[in-house]
């Protein structure tokens, strides 16, 4: 097939840093140009992709000037042939597409805006605009609207490395930004009262300092609770993989959370709060443990060695890797396009 991708402007594919829905595009090119599909990303002028690359001339979305120019690039896909666009950035920029016979896929990675939607409707031909959610807790809210389908995020298979064996006093591990909706003193507080390592890795978001001064540094001693600073790929596989579990004590419903599926490639079971599409992911006794209180939490770390590792990373390969997920959008992208042209 024929495909064009876009997404939002101000961060280059792959990023150099943070960007979450950046590494999902980049994941999902390179292996849909590996199974020989002809592919067209429009992003940041500095993305290195295996594909062509058109560049948004505008890097603010939010800067009237440049979303008028972006969406005016994006519009060109008109003047060439494309079986299907699938759109991971602004909805908005679809707006000249949306009358047109082209089939279209808007992927949502966060909560979804159902006024927005219900505008893209209303201009969009009949039978052509297709919604997907990262996960069903996200695909849900829209469904009621417009076609929507979960197809989760996940990470190639081959950049985590599985670790069939930890050490006997293997630490806990908390790993993302160092936030209260996150949970890091959740964390800490589990990590002290179950008598483990904690190891903490992320970013400190600018107005989260505070948080950072009066809940997290005081307990921080560099030997029952590190922190570790921001982490690249390759520290964060070793982190992770050397875990006896990762702790996701989040107090937001979160749309996916892709270090989840990266801590089960890593073969490192999960304990989350059941909010969100935790659930999703989660599936009590055999990757993890779901909990609604602290307490539950603290009991779930008592019971992590009863689960396997080796099921951890099976549940990660047929879900939430590279391969699952591009065939899942794959077969997608030819469901859509019948259905599109099955009106005309």
């Amino acid at each position: 097939m024929k495909i064009a991708i876009t997404v939002d402007p101000e961060i280059p594919v792959p990023p150099l840093h943070y960007g979450g829905i950046e590494r999902i595009v980049d994941m999902l090119v390179k292996g849909l140009v590996e199974r020989g599909h002809d592919l067209t990303l429009f992003a940041h002028r500095e993305s290195m992709v295996p594909c062509e690359l058109v560049a948004y001339p505008g890097l603010k979305s939010q800067h009237t000037i440049d979303f008028l120019r972006n969406t005016l690039t994006v519009s060109r896909i008109l003047n060439r042939q494309f079986d299907v666009v699938h759109s991971f950035g602004r909805l908005a920029y679809l707006t000249a597409l949306l009358p047109t016979a082209l089939p279209k896929l808007m992927s949502y990675q966060r909560e979804p805006s159902i006024e927005q939607i219900k505008k893209a409707l209303k201009i969009a031909k009949k039978g052509t605009l297709t919604f997907t959610g990262c996960s069903e807790y996200i695909a849900a809210k829209i469904r009621p609207y417009a076609p929507s389908r979960a197809i989760p995020n996940g990470v190639p298979m081959a950049a985590y490395q599985f670790t069939s064996e930890i050490e006997s006093n293997a630490p806990l591990v908390f790993l993302g930004r160092i936030e209260e909706i996150k949970g890091t003193h959740i964390a800490i507080e589990v990590a002290k009262k179950s008598g483990h390592r904690l190891i903490i890795a992320g970013n400190i978001p600018a107005d989260n300092e505070v948080y950072f001064q009066r809940y997290i540094k005081p307990h921080i001693d560099s030997e029952q609770i590190r922190y570790v600073g921001p982490v690249t790929d390759v520290q964060k596989n070793e982190i992770l993989g050397k875990a006896m579990a990762f702790l996701m004590p989040i107090l937001w419903n979160e749309p996916f959370g892709i270090v989840m599926a990266e801590a089960l490639a890593c073969g490192t079971p999960v304990i989350a709060f059941a909010r969100g599409a935790t659930p999703e992911i989660v599936h009590n006794g055999i990757n993890g443990y779901l909990c609604n209180t602290i307490e539950e939490m603290i009991d779930a770390v008592k019971e992590i060695k009863k689960l396997k590792r080796n099921d951890c990373r099976c549940v990660f390969e047929e879900r939430f890797s590279d391969v699952a997920i591009v065939s899942q959008y794959e077969t997608l992208y030819e469901q859509i396009r019948a259905k599109s042209n099955a009106y005309y």
